[in-house]
């Protein structure tokens, strides 16, 4: 698939299932995002790996979050917060690693980490997988974040839910309207 046939077909999925990626897949996907343009080589990304049972570490951490959050939430609703980890067989989580400060702003990193998921995303399309771009109160809270393995001034950009794709989404409309100032 060339890259502009994978830009103007890809859409998040609306339902992800089993399999997820195999591990040359994974592998394929990471190697494209760190690919992605990044002022100073920095390589500001972390990729955290969770498939199978190992999304449930995720899955706790979402659960014990609403909890402390939200304590008159009912156990249904905790429990719905944690299960949110078993959209897709595997989650990576796509994180900013933003310290210690240098003379590259913070904001150049962040950007090029979204760059490196956007890349990850067309990846995974490519070779015939469905992507969802997921964030959300866990993607900064900081217990969440620890339990994962990540710093709490780590920047999660995104938790990208991956798998075959049984709901595909439609592609967007490309329309520039209002989108564009011409000077």
């Amino acid at each position: 698939m060339d890259i502009l046939t994978a830009i103007n077909s890809r859409a998040s999925a609306i339902k992800l299932g089993t399999p997820g990626p195999t591990r040359a897949q994974l592998d394929t996907i990471l190697k494209a995002g760190i690919r992605a343009p990044d002022h100073g080589r920095l390589s500001p990304w972390r990729f955290v790996i969770l498939d199978g049972d190992k999304r449930e570490i995720l899955g706790d951490a979402m659960s014990a979050m609403r909890r402390r959050l939200s304590p008159e939430a009912s156990d249904d609703e905790v429990k719905k917060e944690g299960q949110k980890v078993m959209r897709a067989p595997t989650i990576v989580v796509v994180a900013a690693y933003t310290t210690p400060p240098g003379k590259i702003p913070e904001i150049e990193r962040i950007v090029a980490v979204g760059a490196a998921f956007q890349n990850m995303i067309l990846a995974a399309h490519a070779l015939g997988l469905g992507t969802m771009w997921k964030t959300g109160q866990p993607a900064y809270d900081a217990d969440v974040k620890k339990s994962i393995g990540l710093s709490p001034e780590d920047h999660i950009v995104g938790f990208l839910y991956l798998g075959t794709p049984e709901t595909p989404g439609a592609p967007r409309e490309s329309k520039l309207d209002g989108c564009v100032i011409q000077l």
